[in-house]
Parts: structure tokens; sequence; C-alpha cells
């Protein structure tokens, strides 16, 4: 699919009065009240996914931290408002991906296949795609991106365990499979080309959590908000991997590791506890999902060709 665009931009912001789009902020914009009115730290971010759960949420929130926020999905976005540009490009496609990534400072990257399914699928959009992203990203100067990785990088740890990103990848599925492909992939264009990523190892970002194991597993809109800022904003993160969560009681990831990029969660899971185990009945401690951190996932496929 080629890539189409619709631009809206009538704030009068000069390019020459931003801050250099190769030099982020510090990270204490990650915990700093919303200010609408303080200038931008980027001429303009990618945020692919946009018209998906995370993205939809993600986009308003964004704003406030670019002259322009460009918006990219292959499904249907709504209408570009004031500040934003809007394409269409499917991942797979390297030619509309490098034209979504052209002229941007830097990209927060939540395209792709959120859901374990068939391997052909995840392989055209979150293993080519993350691929075509970052061929893009060094050909055009990109110096930051963002990556939604998933926890079901590490589903096959159990959940009486606690891991960090520094423990082995243990993969749960095609969909975890593609996200380790990613993040290795962000730690070689770092590694051979300088481009600075922060891996978001996220958990479940819902209003609520919706059961027993996001009690666990719950990241809270605003506190996906903190991290994302985070990881624009922070002064150097070289390629870093933080898991995506809030600040739940039951705890299964570490993320001491990842302290450099000034990310602390405000929100818990707790207040919800008592409705979400009200609703669900105990799980089977023998189902391998509820033994393993990735729940459901591990026990889904093999699929058909």
């Amino acid at each position: 699919m080629g890539a189409g665009l619709d631009i809206v931009d009538d704030r009068g912001v000069s390019p020459s009065a931003l801050p250099p789009s190769s030099a982020p902020a510090t990270s204490s914009a990650a915990s700093a009240p919303r200010d609408e009115a303080a200038a931008p730290v980027f001429d303009r971010l990618l945020l692919t996914g946009a018209a998906g759960g995370l993205g939809r949420e993600l986009r308003p929130r964004l704003r406030r931290l670019t002259r322009i926020l460009r918006l990219s999905d292959v499904a249907p976005l709504a209408a570009a408002d004031t500040g934003e540009e809007v394409m269409t490009a499917a991942l797979e496609d390297s030619a509309a991906v490098d034209a979504i990534v052209a002229g941007c400072a830097a990209i927060v990257h939540l395209g792709g296949i959120s859901t374990e399914g068939p391997f052909a699928p995840i392989l055209a959009a979150n293993i080519v795609g993350v691929w075509n992203l970052y061929e893009s990203a060094r050909r055009h100067g990109v110096r930051r991106v963002v990556f939604a990785s998933s926890n079901h990088v590490t589903g096959f740890y159990r959940q009486d365990e606690v891991v960090s990103p520094l423990d082995p990848m243990r993969p749960d599925g095609h969909y975890g499979l593609s996200k380790a492909f990613g993040e290795n992939v962000a730690r070689f264009y770092f590694d051979r080309y300088g481009i600075e990523s922060v891996c978001l190892r996220i958990g479940s970002s819902f209003p609520a959590p919706k059961d027993r194991r996001m009690l666990a597993t719950w990241l809270s809109y605003d506190d996906l908000e903190r991290l994302v800022v985070a990881g624009l904003t922070a002064p150097a993160v070289g390629c870093s991997v933080v898991y995506g969560v809030s600040a739940n009681a039951t705890i299964w990831w570490d993320n001491t590791s990842a302290s450099h990029l000034g990310f602390r969660a405000e929100d818990s899971s707790e207040p919800f506890r008592a409705a979400v185990e009200a609703r669900q009945p105990v799980l089977d401690p023998s189902d391998p999902a509820s033994r393993f951190q990735g729940g459901a996932f591990v026990k889904q496929g093999p699929f058909e060709r």
C-alpha cells in the first residue's frame, strides 16, 4: 500500500525556534505536569499504529511534545487536527514506511499485529515491518525510537518468578518471537548506527485490569504516557529495555536496570483487586495459562498453514 498525506499546521511555530531535533530534552518531562504552551521538544514526531487502542490514547497526549505529530496506520484514522499529519502505510511496504519516516526527528512505533496468531501476517507486519522502520530511520537520520515490544518476549517465565530486562528472552508464541526480533533489531541499529531505542515490554494497558493476571501486568494510560515520554526525552538511553507496568502490588518484573530513563509509575492495580477477584474464580494452578506469565498466549497454536 502506498502513502497518502493529510497535513494541518497553523500553530505558527518557527522550526528555527525549536531545540535541535537530535537532542531530546531531559527526562524531567516524563513526570512534569502537562503544559500545552511549553515549547515542543521535536519538530516532527511519528506515531505508528495510531488507529489502535494505545495509539488513539497517546495521540492527544503526545501533541505537546512536537510541532507536528505525524500519525500512521494501515487502518482508517480520524482526520488530521491542528498540528497533525495523517498518512496511510502498510509496514511491510518499504517505500510507504520510508515516506512516513522522512522528515521525522523521533518515532513511537506501536504499529503491527498485537495478538497471537498465524506466523505469516506477523512476519509481514511485525518482523519485516520493524526492519523497514529502522532501515528508514537510518536513511533519514532519526536518532530516537520508542519501540512497543511486549511482555510476551518473556512469557514462558513462571508467575512466581521476578524477571528483569537482563534475563534471557523466553517468548511465548509467534507474537513474542516477533517482538524479540524487534528488540534485537533495535540493538543492532544502536550498535552499528547509533540510533537510540527504548524497547517497552508493555504489560496490559487498559482503563482497568480485566482479570487476575492483569493485577500483575496492568499499565494505566497515565503511566503509559509517562513511560513513552520518558523514552522520548531521557538524555541518553543507548538501547534500553523496560517493562511497561504500573506500580502494582503483585510484581513479576524488575525495572531496576532501566532506572536511568526516569520513569516512575504512579498508578496501581490494587484499587481494582476486590472487583477482579470477585468476578473471576481462582484459576487452576495446573493450567499453563495460570503458571506462566504469558497467560493464554502460551497455549495458542499451532496454527494451520
